[in-house]
């Protein structure tokens, strides 16, 4: 069980980089989160392919706009599941990390789609694509390896 804390600045802004992460790849927060707490293999197995699954399928020509379908929603709400996972395993209050990972979680998608509209015609759509993937995975990491200071 972990113990109990109050909350932090540090956790605070470890939820904002799980909601930016979960913006720009909405499996990347939760997963993460999964991947980097513990718990059985074969969800961490689930969390792994989940992740790659959609790594790789962001790559595709018929891969939707992460706008479409309330897509911005939908990822706001995975970095709020992120940052309530992070909050949990040192034992502090969910709400406020809720919201910066649902706050961040929301402009981090409208920051990818707007990157990707900018880098049209600049560079090649997948190496836009991939260089997202190198910012947000950085997010992610940075916010969820075990042993990180929550304060």
């Amino acid at each position: 069980m972990a113990v109990t804390e109050r909350l932090s600045a540090g956790l605070v802004v470890r939820s904002l980089l799980v909601g930016w992460a979960s913006g720009a790849r909405a499996s990347l927060g939760p997963g993460s989160a999964t991947l980097t707490g513990g718990g059985r293999r074969v969800v961490r197995v689930g969390a792994a392919t989940s992740i790659v699954g959609e790594l790789v399928g962001d790559k595709l020509p018929t891969a939707p706009s992460r706008l479409a379908h309330g897509g911005a929603g939908l990822r706001a709400i995975a970095g709020a599941t992120a940052a309530v996972m992070l909050a949990r395993r040192v034992g502090a209050p969910p709400v406020v990390p809720a919201l910066a990972g649902a706050v961040a979680g929301f402009v981090g998608t409208h920051a990818g789609a707007s990157w990707r509209r900018w880098a049209v015609g600049r560079m090649p759509d997948v190496q836009a694509a991939l260089l997202e993937d190198v910012v947000a995975i950085g997010a992610a990491a940075l916010a969820c390896l075990p042993g990180r200071p929550t304060g």
